[in-house]
């Protein structure tokens, strides 16, 4: 079994047994809450424009996502976990548009499995795969993508996931969360001049939750779909 780490939304990759993209502030802790509210299914689009397509061939699916951090005109939700959560999404069908997460998941789908997680998931994520799916081959290719280009969040949950996978743990759950808290992306959500980020949504991030499922990219209609998996 061979464990690669990638940083970026366009990460350059073989064909692959398994690919995991991490998108921690916040597209995939979005996801997370999103299904623990009830949620049935999260499409991809890789463009606003897509996005809005998406919702003409499907009025009652509800938007979500963000252009540079920042909330997108005419969509249900921005890209923040805290207003996630206070949303009553049972049996409803997102569309999520993100800058990194969305944007390297798209990138990364040349695989036999693919999941997306947050750190909050990132623990149910590796033991799902690590008890599940590693079998003795020894060639298995594991790519784990840190969708953020620079961002030492996303690239400290990869090592919290690569230890759990195969150790030795080089970034134990309590140091990838301080790295997330410390990380630049971050900073913005402590910052009073900047009210439009919710520092809530850190404190969501940051805290693993053993919520009872993974997040697996399939296809509806040829277009990738996050959907939750019992584990």
């Amino acid at each position: 079994m061979g464990i690669h780490i990638f940083q970026g939304h366009e990460p350059a990759l073989k064909s692959s047994y398994i690919n995991v993209v991490i998108d921690v502030i916040r597209a995939f802790t979005v996801t997370q809450y999103a299904f623990m509210k009830g949620a049935e299914g999260i499409l991809l689009a890789g463009s606003v424009e897509e996005a809005f397509k998406l919702k003409q061939k499907n009025p009652d699916y509800l938007l979500a996502g963000e252009v540079g951090g920042l909330p997108i005109s005419g969509f249900d939700f921005d890209n923040s976990p805290a207003n996630v959560f206070k949303a009553d999404l049972r049996n409803r069908y997102l569309i999520q548009k993100t800058t990194n997460g969305v944007t390297a998941t798209l990138n990364s789908l040349d695989a036999e499995y693919v999941f997306v997680t947050g750190f909050s998931n990132a623990r149910t994520t590796a033991e799902f795969i690590k008890n599940k799916l590693i079998g003795p081959a020894p060639d298995q290719l594991i790519n784990i993508i840190a969708s953020h280009p620079d961002g030492d969040d996303d690239l400290a949950c990869a090592e919290y996931i690569s230890g759990l996978l195969h150790g030795p743990r080089s970034c134990t759950g309590k140091e990838a969360a301080d790295r997330i808290v410390n990380s630049a992306a971050a900073q913005k959500f402590f910052d009073e001049a900047k009210p439009q980020f919710n520092p809530e949504d850190i404190d969501l991030c940051i805290k693993e939750r053993s919520s009872g499922f993974i997040m697996k990219v399939s296809y509806k209609d040829r277009i990738p779909m996050i959907e939750r998996v019992s584990v």
